[in-house]
């Protein structure tokens, strides 16, 4: 479908049907829809149970489950009976196993959680990237995604499941223009690729570089702007809060 017909599509404020501005574009209404995807696909419910419906308001496919997510990468998860497993644009489950959870593919990846409590990643097949299972894992982008091991300690992996730098951190992010937010026992700060500090200073929270740089918060709550080499450039004016006593 082309992405014209569903892009400026949104969700009518009460979450029974889609709207383009003010108007619905179908005469049917569900118990629940979410947003259009490509490949023109949106979740539904109804009494029937969850399925994904085309622009038209009608069904995609004939397959009921318990809850349907969003397709990414043209795959989306689902929840049936007996667990969480991801579907092709027909209905149809892309492998046999089945998950305690699943989030959606990103970069031909995507992450799961076992029945035993473990997350890994699997291949468009439902396949094991790797061997190893972690506490937790992220997303995959631009190659490179967010594990946690038992210790709580997180990293970064590529799309085979290899460390990418071997550096552990209290928290990470993934990166973002080339930088990732960590936080290590002193406090947050960003790192540069090969998992080294793009510089010295610690905050109690940083945001990701955003054309060059980024607001963070000082110890003393200070909230600043510095630059990709952790330099202030610029302090933000706080709002007072006043309250009043009744």
């Amino acid at each position: 479908m082309n992405t014209a017909e569903w892009s400026d599509v949104t969700v009518s404020k009460d979450g029974t049907h889609h709207v383009r501005g003010a108007m619905p574009i179908y005469s049917n209404r569900f118990h629940e829809v979410l947003k259009f995807h490509a490949p023109g696909y949106a979740p539904a419910r109804d009494a029937t149970g969850a399925f994904h419906i085309a622009i038209t308001g009608a069904e995609a496919y004939l397959s009921r489950f318990v809850r349907t997510f969003g397709f990414y990468d043209n795959l989306a998860a689902v929840i049936g009976d007996d667990g969480w497993f991801h579907i092709s644009p027909r209905g149809t489950p892309l492998y046999s196993k089945r998950f305690a959870w699943c989030g959606n593919y990103q970069e031909h990846r995507c992450a799961v959680r076992q029945f035993d409590g473990r997350y890994r990643h699997i291949d468009e097949e439902g396949h094991p990237v790797y061997k190893c299972t972690w506490n937790y894992t992220g997303d995959f982008k631009d190659g490179s995604a967010v594990v946690q091991r038992e210790d709580g300690r997180s990293t970064h992996i590529d799309t085979m499941g290899r460390l990418i730098h071997g550096a552990w951190f209290v928290d990470l992010d993934i990166f973002h223009k080339r930088f990732a937010r960590a936080r290590d026992d002193d406090g947050w700060f960003h790192i540069i690729e090969s998992g080294l500090p793009a510089y010295t200073a610690r905050f109690s929270m940083v945001e990701p570089f955003y054309n060059g740089f980024a607001r963070c918060e000082t110890r003393s709550g200070k909230r600043v702007i510095i630059d990709e080499f952790g330099v202030v450039m610029h302090t933000i004016a706080n709002n007072v809060l006043l309250t009043e006593t009744i």
